[in-house]
């Protein structure tokens, strides 16, 4: 049995090599690929904290409210600016300076596939690099962000996810409070510019008031209609009082005439107050209520756009000390105790079985073409 199974290891080689190229490829890409993930690969680590984005305002989305245009974009926007900023360049610079990722991920003693090749690499394929290390996802469903981050050690995994959260953190604090900073300007210029609006109306108001003499049109109109709503009483009665005159004496009679020259008087001040009310030539009392009332409105309507603009710009001053959007962490960053990369069986298994079957497919197509050439 023994020189049997020395025979059998003895033809194995010859096996092998009979064997057409394209099996034999395979065949070595599969040790190939058994050697690197069983022996060579380099263990990572992988740190995973979950955030979101809260709000503190406390606005309940007013969109006449001035202070809405603090919070401008919603939490899945929110989300997402947070998730560019983690992946960008510049959230790649603080990190190096923080934990010097380049030394970490160039070291020599990893595998040549998974690490940095250069220490000095150009920025852009750092950053290439570091992509391929540092995922963050935004689950649409629970409105969460997934910051993943792997590397060689458990220690600098879990510090590259906390840095990643903390600068995430302090990101969109100086975003809302810069943007409320710039509402508080925005607003101040508008408490200003309504000022100067209210008092132009004020003044327009008083001079108006001045040219015509008159402090109040409405009460003077008012006045006057009284005055001629009691001449035209006055007058009715000596009406009937005439009528009855008239019956006892001549129209030539003293009292007769005395009563009409009451009449006529009463008649030229009713004629006269109505005369002050109403003009043809413009100048009644009705055209200046009419713009009187019509400048009043105006210094109203201004009052009560400053008075807004004060409430608003208190309002934003509030706002802009505020934490007005919070990164909660959902979890912590994890520090692994057992790496999850590779997945040496998966990738073994699936790399073989896929060489095994582009080989199969290969011979097959070689054999159809063997084939119809015979």
């Amino acid at each position: 049995m023994t020189t049997t199974f020395r025979s059998a290891a003895l033809a194995m080689p010859g096996k092998f090599f009979r064997l057409s190229p394209v099996w034999r490829a395979a065949l070595g890409a599969c040790l190939l690929a058994v050697l690197y993930w069983g022996a060579i690969a380099s263990d990572l680590y992988v740190s995973e904290a979950r955030v979101v984005i809260e709000r503190s305002d406390g606005i309940g989305g007013n969109a006449s409210d001035f202070s809405s245009l603090l919070i401008g974009s919603t939490a899945s926007q929110d989300l997402l600016l947070l998730r560019e900023y983690l992946l960008s360049t510049d959230m790649l610079g603080k990190l190096e300076a923080r934990l010097g990722l380049r030394k970490h991920y160039a070291d020599s003693r990893r595998d040549p596939l998974s690490r940095l090749w250069f220490e000095d690499a150009p920025l852009e394929r750092f950053h290439a690099y570091y992509l391929s290390r540092v995922s963050v996802e935004y689950d649409d469903f629970s409105h969460v962000l997934v910051v993943s981050a792997q590397a060689y050690s458990a220690g600098m995994a879990h510090a590259i996810a906390g840095a990643l959260v903390s600068e995430g953190e302090r990101f969109m604090n100086e975003m809302t409070h810069r943007i409320a900073a710039e509402q508080v300007v925005f607003i101040e210029r508008q408490v200003h510019d309504q000022g100067e609006r209210l008092i132009g109306a004020r003044q327009g108001l008083v001079a108006y008031q001045d040219a015509n003499g008159l402090v109040s049109p409405r009460g003077e109109v008012e006045s006057l209609s009284n005055v001629v709503a009691n001449a035209e009483a006055t007058l009715a009665d000596l009406q009937v009082k005439r009528n009855a005159l008239r019956d006892v004496f001549t129209p030539e009679s003293s009292a007769i005439q005395q009563i009409d020259a009451r009449i006529g008087a009463v008649q030229r001040q009713i004629a006269e107050q109505r005369g002050r009310m109403v003009s043809t030539r413009g100048r009644g009392l009705n055209k200046v209520l009419e713009e009187h009332e019509r400048l009043q409105a105006a210094a109203e309507f201004a009052q009560d756009l400053y008075k807004t603009a004060l409430g608003a710009l208190e309002k934003a001053r509030i706002e802009s000390t505020r934490k007005l959007k919070n990164v909660a962490v959902v979890q912590s960053p994890t520090r692994p105790e057992y790496p999850l990369l590779p997945r040496r069986l998966y990738n073994i298994v699936v790399f073989v079985l896929a060489a095994l079957m582009a080989a199969g497919v290969v011979e097959l197509l070689r054999a159809i073409i063997r084939d119809h050439r015979d």
